[in-house]
């Protein structure tokens, strides 16, 4: 099993959402900063995190993103899921494009569906939090960016 480049970065950016003090906002580019990844195509994995539910984009002077849910609520199977487009393993799994005469009678399908399964299986068992804790990460972060900013109307009350 292979997951998509779209799916690492998706979970490179929720990690490191997660490891922000609580209700600290970050940008697309301290998260490109730090991991030296396209901006471009955080942009969109960002996007759909936010359609999805996982991260509050707040726009705006003072704004930036943020996980919208705790991280013990976020699966990380389910996130998984939602961010890959297809588990084709092999061609026979793909109806639609399968060419392959033997797959009648192949055996190899049920096993790699098996694989599949326990593969999904083990991703459904663990969190956000259980993955994203990680005092190097943690240390990575406030080396990149040592000014963290709040959101706008916690900014006003520091006055």
């Amino acid at each position: 099993m292979r997951l998509t480049q779209y799916t690492d970065y998706a979970l490179r950016t929720l990690m490191y959402l997660a490891n922000l003090p609580e209700g600290d906002l970050s940008s697309i580019q301290e998260i490109t900063t730090a991991y030296n990844i396209s901006n471009n195509h955080l942009v969109k994995v960002v996007h759909q995190l936010g359609k999805l539910g996982y991260v509050e984009t707040l726009r705006g002077r003072g704004g930036g993103i943020r996980l919208a849910q705790a991280p013990q609520e976020i699966n990380i199977g389910q996130l998984v899921r939602q961010t890959e487009e297809d588990f084709y393993l092999v061609e026979c799994f793909n109806a639609e494009k399968n060419h392959c005469f033997i797959t009648p009678e192949c055996q190899l399908r049920s096993v790699f569906a098996e694989a599949m399964q326990a593969f999904l299986a083990v991703l459904d068992s663990y969190t956000l939090a259980d993955i994203a804790r990680n005092q190097l990460l943690a240390q990575h972060i406030i080396q990149i960016e040592p000014a963290r900013r709040k959101p706008a109307s916690s900014q006003a009350d520091v006055v």
